[in-house]
């Protein structure tokens, strides 16, 4: 018997234009409940601004978004917000940590402010959250007394507390050495194994070699869509190769 399959995000004819210059060029895109997809192409070619116009970050110049049933495009700014705090989890580049707050507060901080449960249910989380990332050890530590790595780690506990229906990354490996890149594809397998639906900007084929799906965009159009299935874990160096080639030959 077959499992029925659920659109968690679905756009249609999305648009961005900033000062007259169009970034998004009437997009058409739906991503699958528990699917993980790399969206990859060129410098400007639009994959961040498709992340932030999908997530409600942005506002799009024209077209729908539909998230989990609901349309983004009539909300308020402050009901975009509490859909993505409550929903959403996002990874970035650089993460971007109060420096007056130690590593724990900072991932259970967006939990306090969704007031979702009591300040004890929610210190337990975030520590199970450390735990299972490898930093539990660094609770009380200072964001200085970390690693880029590290803070990753970190990010992805704060990106989970609320539980989010998707996970959202620009670049989340892009700062990191290879070993720690490896790691945090390694974390975010698992999650999505366990059914957290992901979508990832990145540059990097070994990181798309690890998705479901890979995008790839030009001047503001997705002109590429490879579906390569779940990444088992034993055929990393094959799937490279072969995400490499498929880029070359969309002119990577």
């Amino acid at each position: 018997m077959m499992t029925a399959v659920t659109t968690i995000l679905d756009a249609q004819g999305l648009t961005k234009a900033f000062d007259g210059h169009i970034v998004l060029r009437g997009v058409d895109l739906q991503i699958h409940e528990g699917e993980s997809v790399a969206v990859m192409g060129p410098s400007g070619s639009g994959k961040s601004t498709l992340l932030y116009n999908i997530s409600g970050m942005d506002t799009m110049t024209s077209g729908h978004v539909t998230f989990a049933g609901q349309d983004l495009t009539g909300l308020s700014q402050k009901q975009l917000a509490r859909l993505r705090l409550t929903t959403m989890g996002f990874i970035f580049q650089h993460i971007h940590l109060l420096k007056n707050l130690c590593l724990l507060d900072n991932v259970v901080l967006p939990a306090y402010l969704a007031g979702l449960a009591p300040r004890d249910d929610l210190n337990d989380r975030a520590m199970a959250l450390m735990e299972r990332t490898g930093v539990a050890e660094l609770a009380n530590r200072d964001v200085s007394e970390a690693s880029g790595g590290q803070l990753q780690r970190v990010g992805i506990c704060r990106a989970l507390i609320n539980q989010p229906k998707i996970l959202f990354g620009d670049e989340p490996t892009g700062a990191l050495n290879s070993t720690a890149a490896a790691e945090i594809m390694d974390i975010l397998g698992e999650l999505n194994a366990e059914g957290t639906t992901i979508m990832l900007v990145t540059h990097d084929p070994k990181v798309a070699a690890r998705t479901d799906r890979v995008l790839y965009m030009v001047d503001g159009q997705i002109v590429g869509d490879r579906e390569q299935g779940r990444y088992t874990g034993a055929d990393l160096d094959q799937r490279h190769a072969e995400v490499t080639q498929w880029l070359l030959q969309q002119g990577f």
